[in-house]
């Protein structure tokens, strides 16, 4: 079943009534509507009785059992927009383009379709809290191409002042992977997004891993960006001044853990003033050449105190 619109269909009917249109038959250097139409297909017509002053536009169903016209929906007739009721004699049906249903561009270059507007770049349905769908056929989906920038979508507030927008990873990146949405939220799964659950908590269903930072010093100090990760790893070459700097802000735990790696000369640390250790008392760093020390350090006050822990000493 489909919707058909041919040229030159036209053909004659003697049929009475509000019925089915039975058809008998091309007018002169017209074609029929069998030609064209198959079983259960639908088409717009047209049908002029001029013995009468009779017309009617509507949408046809044809039925190759008894090659008829069924008036489905009527759009427009000489019977106030209902079927007209046929009287004796020889009428005119053909395949028609209504005007109802004509797309035209108007004269602001806007092209409107029913319940949707096609407007410069926007597609705008015109429906009552009406929805705009798009429907890839079996595996096909939905694309966004890039130009300048990768493909690009945005989402806008309700007063179209803000917006996020979600981008395409650039051409360089060579990079072709699927995303899906997560069928359960708070629960991260295979190439899944993460999402938090109703309490706002996400459920890590694998191992999760983190960078490590490798760390400089510069002339005796160097700077623990708690932006760049949670896993720190210093090779010392120097005596040095640590900073922390971008803790989460105030009622937010920041952790991170350092690895500190001794140099062939015992080298020191001095740690920042805000670093609480146990006993208010810093850990004396291993000074055999390679030997590791690992630290952890917790702040939930934006870095005004930051816990240090001993995880180990003396390794390697």
């Amino acid at each position: 079943m489909a919707l058909v619109i041919k040229d030159r269909v036209k053909e004659t009917t003697t049929t009475t009534g509000t019925g089915a249109i039975s058809l008998g038959g091309a007018a002169t250097n017209f074609v029929t509507f069998s030609s064209v139409l198959s079983d259960a297909d639908t088409t717009y017509y047209a049908i002029v009785d001029t013995s009468n002053s009779a017309f009617e536009v509507g949408l046809g169903t044809y039925a190759s059992s008894g090659n008829t016209i069924t008036r489905t929906t009527v759009l427009a007739s000489s019977n106030s927009g209902s079927a007209v009721n046929l009287q004796a004699g020889t009428k005119s049906i053909f395949c028609a383009f209504p005007a109802d249903k004509a797309v035209y561009e108007e004269s602001d270059g806007s092209v409107l379709i029913e319940n949707l507007e096609l407007n410069a770049n926007a597609i705008k349905s015109t429906d009552t809290n009406g929805n705009i769908q798009l429907f890839p056929n079996g595996t096909g989906f939905t694309e966004l191409y890039g130009n300048t920038n990768a493909g690009t979508i945005r989402f806008n507030c309700e007063s179209n002042s803000h917006g996020v927008t979600v981008q395409g990873p650039a051409h360089s990146a060579s990079a072709t992977y699927t995303v899906k949405l997560p069928d359960t939220l708070g629960l991260t799964q295979a190439s899944g997004l993460v999402t938090s659950d109703a309490n706002g908590v996400v459920n890590f269903d694998a191992g999760t891993t983190d960078d490590v930072n490798t760390i400089t010093s510069s002339s005796n100090a160097a700077t623990i960006n708690l932006q760049l990760g949670n896993v720190f790893e210093h090779d010392l070459t120097e005596n040095v001044t640590y900073t922390f700097s971008n803790p989460g802000p105030n009622n937010t735990g920041s952790v991170f853990i350092l690895k500190i790696i001794q140099d062939s000369s015992a080298r020191t640390i001095t740690w920042p003033g805000s670093v609480d250790w146990a006993a208010a008392t810093a850990p004396t760093l291993t000074s055999t050449n390679n030997g590791v020390d690992i630290f952890v350090f917790f702040t939930r006050d934006g870095g005004t105190t930051y816990y240090g822990f001993t995880a180990g000493q003396a390794f390697g």
